[in-house]
């Protein structure tokens, strides 16, 4: 499987026409449905369901699109890191990270590392703790923040110098408002909004003293600000970190902390044996010494 086949299945994919991609690439229609049939024999699976005008992807085409975008991507990541400059440090740096305040140490590296080298760019990629590692992988993204412990025989870390403090997100209104701090026993039997993985989270398993079944779980979020629209349109009470919402002024939330107090460490990880390009080998200088920017 050819990269230039790859790319012209991509060009089809986005343009959901042979005549489109065709004209984007520069190629006759002719050629690029020769080319379309010879990767479609070589996979062994149809790829595009031709219609009159437009054609879609098969489901077997939206896997090779994924992975295809992917594979364009890291080549054109490598081809930067290789041809990059000794003489002038520039080029982009794929970090993975959650929703928490304590970004904010990430945030004050990166802007020490800008300060030295202007022409390193930097992107946040966010998700939860699954899609970071999976990134970090297929080598997608440079580095993550994740919370909890590191799994050291894949990933090298430096632990970031910031707790997270868990507590439920609520409507002023709520009964629960009236209270400072919110144990299990308030919030065994009410409607929960949770993240995906809190009960990866083994300190939030034992916080409840049960399983995940046994709670009413309204539902869940990967970004809470989805989930701060659930609690403000009445669906339940948002378990989340402090400090992601604003609740002060004429907010209709408030955030009230767990009793007794759990709080979640954080890391940045990276591949271990990683071979990282000057850009990053840089960066990681600065977050090596992350705890001088508090």
């Amino acid at each position: 499987m050819e990269l230039r086949v790859l790319q012209y299945f991509l060009a089809m994919a986005r343009e959901n026409s042979i005549s489109g991609a065709a004209e984007f690439l520069h190629l006759s229609q002719p050629t690029l449905s020769r080319q379309l049939k010879e990767l479609e024999d070589e996979l062994g699976k149809q790829l595009f369901i031709r219609g009159n005008r437009r054609i879609t992807l098969t489901e077997e085409g939206m896997i090779l699109r994924k992975r295809a975008e992917e594979v364009v991507e890291l080549i054109k990541k490598t081809e930067n890191e290789i041809t990059a400059s000794d003489d002038m440090l520039a080029g982009d740096i794929e970090i993975g990270a959650g929703e928490t305040d304590g970004n904010r140490f990430l945030i004050k590296a990166m802007k020490a590392m800008q300060k030295d080298y202007p022409l390193v760019h930097f992107h946040i990629i966010s998700g939860d703790r699954a899609a970071i590692t999976e990134a970090i992988d297929r080598g997608s993204i440079d580095f993550g923040i994740v919370f909890g412990n590191t799994d050291f025989s894949k990933y090298d870390s430096i632990p970031v110098p910031y707790e997270d403090t868990w507590g439920v997100l609520m409507r002023r209104e709520a009964s629960l408002a009236q209270k400072d701090r919110i144990t299990a026993e308030d919030l065994v039997d009410k409607p929960l909004i949770i993240s995906r993985q809190a009960f990866q989270n083994l300190e939030f398993a034992k916080f409840f003293h049960c399983e995940q079944e046994k709670l009413n779980i309204a539902a869940t979020y990967s970004l809470l600000f989805n989930g701060s629209l659930m609690v403000e349109e009445g669906l339940g009470y948002a378990i989340c970190f402090d400090k992601l919402i604003n609740v002060s002024g004429d907010s209709n939330l408030c955030f009230r902390p767990l009793e007794p107090k759990m709080k979640s460490h954080m890391s940045i990880i990276w591949k271990k044996y990683q071979v990282f390009s000057k850009p990053t080998q840089k960066f990681l200088q600065k977050l090596q010494e992350i705890d001088t920017y508090e």
